[in-house]
């Protein structure tokens, strides 16, 4: 006699559709189109998608200003950003940090490019890093080191998640150089 077993229930929300599975079912991908966003950014300046339409450009998002890879990542775009400009590509980097820490942080590196705030993790959101993440056990939701590339058309050209961030500007220019 063969055992049967009731599977539960699948839950569904309010609109009646199921849940996704998790956040990767939502994250935006090459061909998507970019997720609009307008962000303070250093040196008083906006950082916005609007600000860039018909132009392509990198948007990376980093963990938190004033650490060793976040620092590395922004002097390593920093040194590549004249052949980002001659390939017509822009570079902002954005973090959940609040604008003062970005501010020091940018005028530490000497930056040429903007760095921007997101602090209510919007945008973030938006484009699926804004994920759990888990430190000696301890679990807390945080802005995965990811990267955006986005072509003239607003679409996203190539996505780099979990980066590691040693060659990681060098191969994203070498893409950007491809657009």
């Amino acid at each position: 006699m063969a055992s049967t077993s009731a599977k539960p229930a699948r839950k569904t929300s309010a609109t009646g559709k199921a849940p996704a599975k998790d956040a990767a079912a939502r994250r935006p991908g090459p061909g998507d189109a970019a997720p609009a966003f307008s962000l303070p950014g250093t040196g008083g300046r906006t950082a916005s998608s609007a600000s860039l339409a018909g132009r392509p450009f990198v948007l990376y998002f980093y963990p938190r200003a004033n650490t060793t890879g976040c620092g590395r990542e922004a002097a390593d775009f920093n040194a590549a950003l004249g052949e980002f400009a001659a390939a017509g590509v822009a570079v902002i980097g954005a973090s959940r940090d609040p604008m003062p820490a970005i501010e020091r942080f940018a005028a530490k590196l000497d930056l040429g490019f903007p760095l921007a705030s997101d602090e209510d993790h919007r945008v973030a959101d938006a484009y699926g890093v804004w994920v759990e993440k888990s430190l000696y056990g301890r679990r807390s939701m945080g802005i995965e080191r990811s990267t955006f590339l986005v072509g003239a058309d607003g679409r996203i050209a190539r996505v780099w998640r979990k980066v590691s961030v040693a060659g990681h500007a060098a191969e994203v220019l070498r893409a950007a150089k491809a657009l």
